[in-house]
């Protein structure tokens, strides 16, 4: 059995970020250098104990370090307050990660993959279009585009459900400037319930993950900046190769904008897609083939030589 290091810590901006730190016992892509490594978060409010573990140890089997991190205000991770998205802080988080695993004993630091799915799906490409180092990278049903979101939602929900959202969001932006405790939005709830996405058939597959540290909320106050978050603009500036999943039934984050990322990318982006809502990615049938092609194109690209 590879043996697993749990609660590692590293600091991101004076906050103790807290992670699992996988190990693997196989040689098959080391080198003088070291191993590759494979750097995961979750997506807009979840943990790490919330279904990532399938793939960290499907990764690790296959000879990878895997180093899996909850952001700041999130599971084990310091921070108040507590459950605050913020793309900003999100992003500062991945950078520290990805700093950490650099200088892990036994990681090849020119061999660094990144791993995102939905909100840090469009985090990882965010990140690789400014770090050339990076190796290799998946994004899964990933936000890409936060006006395509939008749009989606616009069209999709009930003009009563829109303005309750859009209160809420401003509500607890105003709450923010002024110091106060956040006005926290439940993250996703069966259908007919007040949550930021409604599925009765996403509520169970999370519901399955039996994520502990996943408290089902968040503060979305973040969501009031200027311009909207839309990292598939940058797929371009992205030189590593990338796998990118799609979501055929997804109504969060736009199969059609996963699709034009990788148009644009071209050569460098790998596109599969499966007849799945949002979560279906997380649970079976979809699950192990997915984390088998996921294997298969790390193994790839961060091959020796």
């Amino acid at each position: 059995m590879a043996e697993i290091h749990d609660d590692i810590e590293f600091l991101s901006h004076g906050e103790r970020i807290v992670g699992d730190h996988y190990l693997p016992d196989s040689d098959a892509l080391r080198t003088a250098d070291g191993r590759p490594c494979i750097v995961m978060a979750h997506g807009l409010s979840m943990t790490r104990d919330g279904g990532l573990a399938a793939f960290a140890k499907a990764f690790e089997d296959a000879g990878f370090h895997v180093l899996v991190f909850d952001y700041r205000h999130f599971g084990g991770s310091s921070g108040m307050p507590r459950e605050l998205v913020s793309v900003k802080r999100q992003l500062a988080d991945w950078r520290a990660a990805i700093d950490f695993a650099r200088a892990i004993d036994g990681v090849d630091p020119e061999r660094i993959a990144l791993w995102g799915t939905s909100f840090s799906g469009g985090h990882v490409i965010e990140l690789a279009s400014r770090d050339p180092r990076i190796a290799a990278l998946v994004s899964q049903v990933p936000n890409l585009d936060g006006l395509a979101t939008l749009g989606q939602l616009v069209r999709n929900e009930p003009p009563r459900r829109l303005l309750w959202l859009a209160s809420v969001i401003v509500r607890d932006a105003l709450r923010g400037l002024l110091g106060r405790k956040p006005l926290y939005l439940k993250s996703i709830g069966r259908d007919g319930e007040r949550a930021a996405y409604v599925s009765s058939e996403g509520y169970e597959q999370v519901e399955s993950l039996k994520a502990l540290s996943f408290n089902n909320r968040f503060a979305p106050r973040d969501f009031m900046r200027v311009p909207p978050y839309r990292p598939g603009r940058r797929i371009k500036k992205v030189h590593c190769r990338m796998l990118l999943i799609g979501a055929e039934r997804d109504n969060l984050t736009p199969l059609s904008a996963v699709k034009s990322a990788a148009e644009k990318a071209g050569q460098r982006a790998e596109f599969v897609s499966y007849p799945i809502g949002h979560f279906g990615a997380y649970v079976e049938p979809t699950l192990s083939d997915s984390v088998a092609r996921q294997v298969e194109f790390f193994a790839r690209e961060l091959a020796p030589g």
